[in-house]
């Protein structure tokens, strides 16, 4: 057992705890499903529209390397669902105005993690655009040609391989780095590197369990873009929540003073 100054204790979990978490956060939508579901129609429809203006002037590669990356920064997308379960926990019922407006996300720590994840999302973008040109000379300008050259042939059915396995690797360190440091920075008390290094120890600890949820997230996601992102309204309010009830699971919170105010086992 290792013992790390300054930060949160880190707890185990079992691997079917993930399960619980996606009742848990059922459960707390159902408690203000108004304002949330709100706040997912509010994501869906900026997720469209920004999809269909790509689509609309022909970048069809981007339509889909946008909607990959969609899971990478999600998690900060998620501050008004993150803001309704800490809300939810504290016996209070969350107005659309403070999901919307989150105070607490409003601060240096939260904008320098915000600027980590839209920098690997421009990687992504780059590293999908470098795997595309390399499968083909030609350029398909419209997504019905695009699947059919993905789907449809040798070199599409590369390039798929290729990107998943490029696209996969960073999307999990990316989420290694956020899935509790993004819920862990509405405490005021918490900044970006404490949270980030909460968040690595607390992947270590829990690999396989934390694995499972990240391949939980990524399904519901990618499934809610099929979607046209119709889905989301439920799905990406229902994630936030139970995300804030895994935070809750793995890691300590922090007191006014620093201290840790719960017990846990150390990681």
């Amino acid at each position: 057992m290792d013992t790390t100054l300054g930060l949160p204790a880190i707890r185990t979990i079992r691997l079917s705890t993930p399960f619980g978490w996606l009742a848990e956060g059922w459960r707390d939508l159902m408690k203000a499903p108004g304002p949330l579901l709100l706040y997912g129609l509010a994501v869906a429809a900026a997720s469209f529209a920004l999809c269909y203006a790509v689509y609309a002037t022909n970048g069809a590669f981007w339509v889909l390397a946008l909607t990959a990356g969609f899971v990478i920064i999600a998690p900060i997308l998620a501050m008004g669902p993150y803001e309704a379960g800490r809300r939810l926990d504290l016996g209070e019922r969350p107005r659309l105005g403070q999901i919307l407006f989150v105070r607490s996300a409003f601060r240096q720590d939260v904008a320098y993690l915000s600027l980590l994840l839209v920098l690997i999302y421009f990687l992504w973008g780059r590293v999908a655009q470098i795997v595309y040109g390399l499968s083909t000379f030609h350029v398909h300008r419209d997504v019905e040609s695009l699947v059919a050259f993905a789907v449809g042939s040798s070199d599409g059915h590369g390039m798929l391989m290729i990107g998943a396995l490029t696209g996969g690797a960073l999307a999990f360190v990316t989420y290694a780095l956020v899935v509790v440091s993004a819920p862990m920075l509405l405490n005021p008390n918490a900044n970006v590197f404490a949270a980030v290094a909460t968040s690595v120890r607390a992947v270590n600890a829990n690999f396989f369990p934390l694995l499972l949820w990240a391949v939980i997230i990524t399904a519901l996601l990618l499934l809610s873009a099929a979607t046209g992102f119709l889905a989301l309204v439920v799905v990406f309010p229902w994630l936030g929540l139970a995300s804030w009830r895994a935070y809750r699971a793995l890691a300590d919170d922090i007191d006014q003073r620093g201290d840790q105010t719960a017990g846990g086992v150390i990681a």
